[in-house]
């Protein structure tokens, strides 16, 4: 657990948020900044600074987070609308927590990206 880091801390009980999901992998919870009507985070319990540290050995833990998205889109009633998954990758990626999180996005149509 990196001290200074806020995904750390929520995974470790430090600070009170209301989770989606949470087991021995991940945790989803709500965007504080939500860009669109649903705006989920699914976040890995174990801190990876950013998609560009993932190595084969993290299968697993991709395939539970997209698992945990898609179960928590149909949760939100846009799993069959349709809903977009996203990684922000450094500064420039619009990565602005160095925490590895992986946005749910959806409840409207939502435009081209880039």
């Amino acid at each position: 657990m990196a001290a200074e880091c806020l995904f750390c801390r929520m995974a470790a009980g430090e600070m009170a948020v209301e989770k989606l999901h949470d087991d021995e992998l991940c945790f989803a919870i709500r965007d504080n900044n939500p860009r669109a009507p649903v705006h989920l985070l699914v976040i890995p319990q174990e801190h990876i600074d950013s998609v560009r540290e993932l190595r084969e050995e993290h299968g697993a833990l991709l395939g539970r987070m997209v698992s945990v998205a898609n179960r928590l889109a149909d949760a939100e009633g846009i799993g069959e609308r349709g809903y977009r998954l996203t990684f922000n990758c450094g500064d420039e990626g619009g990565q602005t927590i160095y925490h590895l999180h992986m946005h749910v996005l959806g409840g409207r149509q939502l435009g081209a990206e880039g």
